[in-house]
C-alpha cells in the first residue's frame, strides 16, 4: 500500500522546489487541444496592501506570465495513444508558452481526462492518546482507512480526506488542536488506469520536463467552474471536452465523486462528417458556426452552405437547412447527457442539499444545451466559466480552459492528501526496515 504513494510524495517535493524557484508550468492534455500556462509565484500584493475579495481572494500569490495552446495529436478519449505525436504537440505548446513568458520551465503539473476513473469512499477511526488531535493522529486515522481492492493495473490518483469527526462532532475540516477521545475520518479515493498515467509520465519525460503533479481534469474543472456556495452545498461539474466528458461532484468544498464518459464534442463532429459526407474540418466549422440542439420554425428557412474543394460543382455547392444539422447533433448530445445522468444516479446525487449542475468545457458551448440538459438531468443547470486569475489572457478565459485554470489553483493551493502525512510505522508491511528500526528504538 505504501509503494503506491512514493511517486506522489516525490512529485509533491518537486512542486515545492519549483515554487521556491518561482516558476512552474501547467499542462492540460486534452483530446482536442493541449494548453500550457506558465505561472510565476512572487507574492504579488494587491493595490493598497489589502487582500482582494471575491473571485480573486487568496490568489495573489501567483500570476500567469505565459500561455499557449496547440491542436492535440495522438490523444484519444483523454489518453495518449500516439507517443511521438503527443510529444511533438506538448513540446510545441510548452515552447510557445516559454517564449511568451521569456523564462525556461523545468517542472510541469499535468491533468488529463479519461483513464476510466473509479471513486471509493473509505472511513477509519482511532483513539486519541493525549486527548488532543495532532498531526500524528491525522496520519494514524488516514492510515486506518482500509485500502479497497482497486484491481490489477490500477493506480491511485487522489486520496483526499473529506470529513473529520471528533467524538460526536462531525463536519470538521481540520481537527488539529481540538480535544476529544475518538477521531474518525471519511476519505475519497480515486483510482485510474495505470497504463494511462505511465504513458503520460513517459511522454512528459521525453519532452525534457519533470512531472511535479498529476490531477484529474474533472477535479480541476470543478475547482474553477463552481462558485464557493456550490462547492459547499453540493454541485456537479460536467466538463464536456473533445474526446471525453468528465464528471465531478463536490460538497463541503471537497470532491466526493468523479467519473468519465468516453464521448465528447469530437463525436458530435464525427456524426456531422458522416451524416453530411464532408471532411472533419468542414464538419467542425459547421458545428461551431451553425450548430444547436433545439430546432425552431425559423431553422427550416436558414440554409447552410457546406462548401468544399473536391472540384465537383454539384457536391461543392450543396446546402442544407439548420434543422437537418440539429437533427444530426441532438441524438449524440442526448446520448452523452443520458450517460451523465446514469453516473449521477449511481453516485446518489439526488440526495445532496443543493443539486446544482454546472456545464463547462469547450463542448458545452452548443446553443440550447442548458435547456436540453435541464430536461434530461432534471436539475438546475447553468453554464460555468473559469475563475478570473491574474495575468490570464482573454483568449484563455472561455469554458474550454476550466481545467487549466483549476490546475493553477491546484498548484497554488493543493488540498491535503494521504501522502502529505507520514504513515505510522505499524502500517508498513511486517518485513519493512522502517518498522524494524521503530521497534528497536522503542524496546532498547
Amino acid at each position: 500500500m505504501t509503494d503506491l504513494y512514493q511517486a506522489q510524495r516525490a512529485m509533491r517535493r518537486m512542486r515545492k522546489q519549483a515554487m521556491d524557484r518561482g516558476v512552474i508550468a501547467i499542462l492540460d492534455v486534452g483530446s482536442s487541444k493541449i494548453a500550457c500556462l506558465v505561472l510565476r509565484f512572487d507574492g504579488i500584493r494587491p493595490l493598497g496592501g489589502v487582500e482582494q475579495m471575491g473571485t480573486l481572494a487568496g490568489q495573489s500569490r501567483f500570476r500567469v506570465i505565459g500561455a499557449a495552446t496547440t491542436r492535440s495529436r495522438g490523444v484519444r478519449f483523454g489518453e495518449i495513444h500516439g507517443m511521438h505525436e503527443s510529444e511533438r504537440a506538448i513540446r510545441t505548446a510548452v515552447q510557445a508558452a516559454q517564449k511568451m513568458a521569456q523564462v525556461r520551465v523545468d517542472h510541469v503539473i499535468a491533468c488529463f481526462s479519461g483513464a476510466e476513473p473509479r471513486s471509493y469512499g473509505l472511513d477509519g477511526q482511532v483513539e486519541l492518546v493525549d486527548s488532543m488531535a495532532t498531526e500524528a493522529d491525522i496520519a494514524r486515522v488516514l492510515s486506518a482507512c482500509e485500502m479497497p481492492d482497486i484491481g490489477p493495473g490500477r493506480e491511485v490518483l487522489h486520496a483526499q480526506p473529506v470529513n473529520f469527526a471528533l467524538d460526536h462532532r462531525s463536519g470538521l475540516v481540520d481537527p488539529r488542536g481540538q480535544t476529544g477521545n475518538r477521531l474518525a475520518c471519511d476519505m475519497h479515493l480515486l483510482s485510474v488506469d495505470a497504463g494511462a498515467i505511465q504513458n503520460l509520465v513517459h511522454c512528459v519525460k521525453r519532452c525534457d520536463l519533470e512531472l511535479a503533479g498529476l490531477a484529474s481534469s474533472a477535479y480541476a474543472a470543478g475547482m474553477s467552474a463552481l462558485v464557493e456556495d456550490e462547492q459547499e452545498l453540493g454541485a456537479a461539474c460536467i466538463d464536456m471536452g473533445g474526446g471525453a466528458t468528465g464528471l465531478s461532484i463536490f460538497i463541503k468544498k471537497h470532491m466526493i465523486y468523479a467519473d468519465s464518459v468516453r464521448m465528447g464534442g469530437e463525436h458530435v463532429t464525427s456524426d456531422i462528417s458522416k451524416g453530411l459526407h464532408v471532411p472533419i474540418s468542414t464538419a467542425e466549422r459547421i458545428k461551431t458556426l451553425h450548430g444547436g440542439v433545439v430546432a425552431t420554425g425559423v431553422d427550416d428557412r436558414e440554409m447552410i452552405d457546406l462548401g468544399g474543394d473536391s472540384g465537383d460543382y454539384e457536391r461543392d455547392t450543396r446546402r442544407i437547412s439548420r434543422t437537418e444539422l440539429i437533427g444530426i447533433m441532438r441524438p449524440r448530445v442526448e446520448e452523452i447527457l443520458e450517460e451523465v445522468r446514469a453516473r449521477l444516479d449511481a453516485a446518489g446525487f439526488e440526495h445532496l442539499p443543493s443539486r446544482q449542475i454546472v456545464l463547462t468545457g469547450a463542448g458545452s458551448q452548443i446553443p440550447g444545451l442548458d435547456g436540453l440538459a435541464a430536461r434530461i438531468l432534471g436539475q438546475q443547470v447553468r453554464f460555468g466559466r473559469p475563475l478570473r486569475i491574474q495575468g490570464l489572457p482573454q483568449s484563455a478565459t472561455g469554458p474550454g480552459f476550466a481545467a487549466s485554470v483549476g490546475l493553477c489553483l491546484f498548484a497554488a493551493h493543493p488540498q491535503d492528501e494521504w501522502w502529505d502525512f507520514d504513515i505510522p510505522a505499524e502500517r508498513y508491511p511486517a518485513r519493512s526496515l522502517k518498522r524494524a528500526v521503530r521497534w528497536f528504538k522503542e524496546n532498547w
